[in-house]
């Protein structure tokens, strides 16, 4: 059973970073076992859930929203069966539930659909 767990979510001052970290556990015993593709959503008061960067777990290929205007980075750690989200510059719009999803398939897919893992999410707040 695949477990997700974020760590790093905290109230910011706009104009920072912040990073987040994704702690993947169960089926980490090999490589072929772990989930393919980890992602981050993110969730607004008030608002739906979004899509906001996926990596894969080969050649770590990632994908953006186009919302994150090249402020956001994605990595992994493999050994350590983290994934990591950095943001920079933050506004009042990075606000949110930031959730880490993952999943089997080989598709840096933006719907939550798609994702069959997800953590509890980590609330980020970032004030003026």
């Amino acid at each position: 059973q695949v477990k997700l767990v974020e760590f790093g979510g905290t109230v910011a001052h706009a104009g920072g970073s912040l990073r987040l970290s994704c702690v993947t556990s169960g089926r980490t015993e090999s490589p072929i076992l772990k989930p393919f593709v980890t992602a981050w959503f993110r969730q607004a008061p008030a608002k739906e859930r979004e899509f906001v960067a996926a990596i894969r777990a080969d050649d770590h290929t990632s994908d953006f929203a186009d919302s994150t205007d090249g402020r956001f980075s994605i990595s992994r750690d493999d050994a350590a069966n983290t994934v990591y989200l950095q943001i920079s510059n933050l506004g009042s719009e990075d606000t949110g539930v930031y959730y880490c999803a993952a999943g089997d398939g080989r598709i840096l897919a933006r719907g939550p659909g798609y994702y069959e893992y997800w953590g509890q999410g980590t609330q980020v707040t970032v004030s003026s």
